[in-house]
């Protein structure tokens, strides 16, 4: 398998603090168009696909956003106007307020159509695609046993566009995993999302491990969240710490596993996956720069993506971290922004 090697790349000394995610504007690919809007410049850049991104969604009862409804702008949980420094985990950023608004958002205004998340939509995802250059978008709804299906949801808001590649979300103590997971194949749907904080069970339960399995025997790729994040509870990190996925890896080596966040905040502990488990790939949203580096420097150039975890970010804040890292090296970042997800997704 093919290494990038650190020498590879050129060492930049282009700025990785900024007054807000506007002022990106000061690297060499981007620029503010319309006084808000940050938007790709460099055409060398593209083309991208992110492999990372949500649309708004409900739980315990029907979503009452309408995600097909473009609104002027998007609300991001992590405000544009916040200052920004590249170079550490992407929730260092918040500040307690954005934080706040954030959980707000994902709880009890989940119960209603206000709010933020009613900026989630998929004109609202496009719109900003356009602006990045970005080409295809996987969108990852997250399900629990019970109530209505964010997975119907992604796969209607999809049809329309194929620009937006839908995962499926199948709760692993659903009954019938095969016949779910059939069902939402044959509607489309190319891979599947597993998010062990969100929906309560940890990626190492045999119930986990059971669905994915079937996922391999099907062909569809698993998206892991994987690893803590620091500020979604302790209950929520226990179920996500890295050590807890080697099982479900191991046992099902046919099973292509895309590691979200490449374990977050333990990423040095998943890059030790790397070497050991060839159907492990590694997603770059929310990893600081010096993470974004190491990822590059110790996985298989062919088995990494990029991924921004939209709305929570702008996804120009992933993609920035992308290029810093991959300056001096136009393959691995061909490979990085578009190659490796191509392959993955069109196979």
């Amino acid at each position: 398998r093919p290494r990038p090697r650190p020498g590879a790349r050129t060492v930049t000394t282009l700025p990785t603090r900024f007054e807000s995610s506007l002022d990106l504007a000061r690297l060499p690919w981007f620029e503010v168009q319309g006084g808000s809007r940050l938007v790709v410049v460099d055409e060398a850049v593209g083309p991208v696909i992110d492999m990372h991104t949500h649309l708004a969604m409900g739980y315990l009862r029907r979503l009452r956003v309408d995600v097909s409804v473009e609104t002027p702008a998007t609300a991001y949980y992590f405000p544009l106007t916040l200052p920004v420094d590249l170079e550490g985990y992407a929730n260092a950023n918040f500040d307690e307020s954005a934080l706040a608004s954030m959980r707000l958002d994902l709880s009890a205004m989940s119960l209603t159509g206000s709010g933020m998340r009613r900026t989630h939509t998929a004109p609202n995802l496009l719109r900003d695609m356009r602006d990045l250059g970005i080409e295809r978008s996987v969108v990852l709804p997250i399900d629990w046993p019970v109530g209505p299906q964010n997975t119907d949801v992604v796969l209607e808001a999809c049809a329309p566009h194929p620009e937006l590649v839908p995962f499926a979300s199948v709760h692993p103590h659903r009954r019938d995993v095969d016949a779910w997971l059939d069902r939402h194949r044959a509607a489309g749907a190319r891979g599947v999302k597993v998010h062990p904080a969100v929906q309560g069970v940890a990626p190492d339960h045999p119930k986990v491990v059971h669905l994915c399995g079937r996922c391999g025997a099907k062909g569809l790729p698993v998206l892991f969240h994987c690893g803590p994040v620091g500020i979604a509870g302790k209950a929520a990190d226990a179920r996500c710490q890295v050590p807890r996925y080697e099982q479900v890896i191991a046992e099902h080596p046919d099973t292509t596993f895309v590691l979200g966040h490449s374990g977050a905040l333990q990423v040095r502990e998943a890059l030790d996956y790397a070497e050991r488990y060839p159907n492990t790939w590694f997603e770059l949203a929310s990893l600081g720069l010096e993470s974004v580096r190491e990822v590059l420097d110790r996985v298989p150039s062919d088995r990494i993506v990029y991924g921004t975890d939209w709305p929570f970010y702008h996804q120009a804040l992933t993609l920035a971290r992308v290029l810093l890292a991959t300056e001096g090296a136009p393959d691995l970042r061909r490979a990085v922004l578009h190659d490796n997800a191509a392959r993955l997704l069109d196979a």
